[in-house]
């Protein structure tokens, strides 16, 4: 089933791919340009992260990541990703390696893209959340490092959503509240249901609607990186593997 209940699967980074322009000469269309957003907020911190661990100074990994999302621009997709070839993440990851293989002129990085620019956010902030190495790590960290980064970005976007739902429903305070209990226990939840004017038999209940909506949202997010519906259980194993350090 989709992650949305409707019995739907949920569009792809497969589908996304697929839909844009098969010619470099064509023009992004409006669904086109939405595809390409939503790939790069989505993949550019992973794919920094794998840069910085392969041992690329901060600079020149914005510079790579950049280059390689723009290439993904000019040659309109990333020439033979098909869903046949697997994980779109793992796909994506060794498109990237090869990309850094066959490229070393950083100074073109920046130049490339067509006034596209997709390397964003706070790169410091970013970097904070780094323990990059002063040597390169092995091919198994970095990969790692990729994948760490990508699960990380993938339950931050679930929070964010679950966050913008809750203030919708003006809720925003109770949110605050209880966001913590999806990855730990809230001690003394008397006092918290005092707190928020609630019986502790309720507050049961709002945390664990709160875990599945939460839950729900990683699916949702998970399900559009694998072609076939039944890899989602098995991506979700592994996010929450990456996550707790098992992996």
């Amino acid at each position: 089933m989709g992650g949305d209940g409707s019995g739907r699967f949920h569009t792809t980074h497969w589908s996304l791919i697929a839909a844009l322009p098969k010619r470099a000469d064509q023009t992004l269309d409006g669904r086109s340009q939405e595809a390409l957003k939503h790939l790069c907020e989505t993949y550019w911190q992973p794919l920094y992260a794998f840069a910085r661990y392969s041992g690329w100074s901060a600079e020149d990994a914005q510079d790579q990541t950049q280059a390689f999302l723009a290439k993904v621009v000019e040659d309109s997709g990333l020439g033979g990703a098909t869903p046949e070839r697997g994980r779109f993440r793992s796909y994506l990851l060794g498109a990237m390696k090869h990309f850094m293989a066959n490229t070393r002129e950083h100074a073109k990085a920046k130049k490339r893209g067509g006034g596209h620019r997709f390397v964003h956010g706070d790169v410091a902030e970013i970097e904070s959340g780094l323990s990059v190495a002063s040597q390169p790590g092995t091919a198994a960290e970095v990969d790692l490092a990729f994948d760490r980064t990508w699960a990380q970005q993938t339950t931050s976007a679930a929070l964010d959503q679950l966050k913008r739902e809750w203030s919708d429903r003006g809720k925003s305070d109770q949110f605050e509240i209880l966001h913590p209990s999806l990855t730990s226990e809230i001690p003394d939840r008397p006092v918290v249901a005092d707190r928020l004017g609630m019986t502790e038999n309720a507050l049961n209940v709002t945390i664990h609607r709160l875990r599945q909506r939460y839950a729900a949202l990683v699916r949702e997010a998970v399900s559009r990186t694998v072609a076939d519906e039944g890899d989602i259980e098995d991506e979700l194993r592994y996010l929450v593997g990456v996550l707790r350090g098992k992996s």
